[in-house]
């Protein structure tokens, strides 16, 4: 053990990060399990471990983005074990049409007292818009809850009116929303540029709660996969859906929208990206949070686009969902005491290292956010209103 424990904290050093140091991105070890399990599962060890109770943190966000930062990520990923537990992904379609619900059932069908907890009135589970926020992200700590919870829910209807504007919404539109989750997009859009709208999801309590969050709006909820789609629309929105299509099914998903896109029409795409091009996602986010999830990247969105569609515009400001995560993580400290008797102290334990350590992805820029605008080859050029 005393082995293992000086390989972690060498290891750790390099990105400034100490075992039972002082700074608050420093581990505090409860346990001495934890670096025997770091170094057999790497990532997969550490945040296990978190759930475990065996070590503790006050900037969980920090101390992964440093160690993402440094050469150190490098080691705590790599190891045989998770490249057999990634495997299954590069042999088979672990999100074909009867596994699709796997993630439905066990993440958006939780509950939605508990994304309420957290979202803002929207209920808007993607990164937020903060381009014009009244306070910069270094001053988050400085805000009370309330402040922090109308800041979110400004940047996330600007990240709405963005995309409407982007699609050049307008009266009279028909619009499919592919993964439309608790309907909020699909609201505001007939809401403010009074278009009908179509949502599709899969999640029944999404879907639940949708229609009643819609109800009396040019809104219709369909529970349906979107390899059965078969209407045409004259736009088309995704928002953080293709992080669960998976590879094998990129073309697939191109092939739905350019189906049911008008010639004349404009598809948004607002997915979370990885800078690399792999077929799996982070072992421990795979397990406990996403099962089935994979980050596309640049190359297989393109790849997978070229043959329906033009890049008409490519946007990223993933260094804002930084801000949007450590805001979900305030409004679910603050809401934690009335979800405690239902979830328990290891599913905050989990939820916690969730939300901090893609934060800090986000922050090291380890991961984006990108929202593409297409069009059909041979389409004019659209106005695309752009940021």
């Amino acid at each position: 053990m005393d082995a293992c424990r000086q390989f972690m904290t060498d290891l750790l050093a390099g990105a400034d990060v100490a075992v039972n140091g002082t700074k608050p991105w420093d581990l505090r070890v409860k346990d001495e399990r934890l670096f025997r399990e770091v170094l057999l599962k790497k990532n997969l060890g550490l945040g296990e471990g978190y759930m475990r109770g065996w070590w503790d943190c006050e900037r969980v966000d920090e101390m992964i983005c440093r160690v993402l930062r440094n050469a150190t990520a490098g080691h705590i990923r790599g190891c045989w074990r998770l490249f057999l537990r990634a495997l299954p992904s590069m042999v088979f379609n672990l999100q074909t049409l009867s596994r699709a619900r796997q993630v439905t059932e066990r993440h958006y069908d939780l509950g939605n007292d508990l994304f309420e907890s957290f979202l803002d009135p929207y209920f808007q589970y993607s990164c937020a818009y903060f381009k014009d926020a009244e306070h910069a992200m270094d001053d988050l700590d400085g805000l009370s809850d309330g402040e922090v919870g109308r800041e979110l829910a400004r940047a996330q209807r600007a990240k709405m009116r963005l995309i409407c504007e982007k699609l050049e919404l307008g009266p009279g539109d028909r619009l499919l929303d592919i993964g439309c989750g608790w309907g909020g997009l699909a609201r505001f859009a007939a809401e403010e540029y009074g278009c009908r709208v179509v949502g599709i999801n899969i999640s029944k309590e999404q879907l639940a709660f949708a229609r009643e969050f819609c109800h009396g709006l040019p809104v219709e909820i369909r529970e349906l996969d979107y390899r059965l789609l078969q209407d045409r629309f004259d736009k088309i929105v995704s928002v953080g859906m293709f992080e669960h299509v998976g590879t094998r099914n990129y073309g697939e998903f191109m092939k739905a929208a350019a189906r049911s896109l008008k010639p004349d029409g404009l598809f948004l795409l607002h997915t979370i990206g990885s800078n690399e091009t792999s077929p799996t996602v982070d072992p421990w986010i795979g397990k406990y949070i996403f099962p089935n999830g994979v980050l596309p990247s640049m190359a297989h969105i393109s790849r997978a686009a070229e043959p329906w569609f033009v890049v008409e515009d490519l946007h990223n400001f993933g260094p804002y969902y930084d801000r949007t995560l450590m805001s979900w993580l305030r409004n679910f400290r603050r809401s934690w005491p009335s979800l405690r008797a239902q979830y328990g102290e290891r599913f905050r334990r989990m939820w916690e290292y969730y939300l901090q350590s893609c934060a800090g992805s986000f922050r090291a820029r380890d991961i984006q956010l990108w929202q593409f605008v297409f069009t059909k080859v041979g389409r004019p050029q659209p106005r695309c209103r752009l940021a």
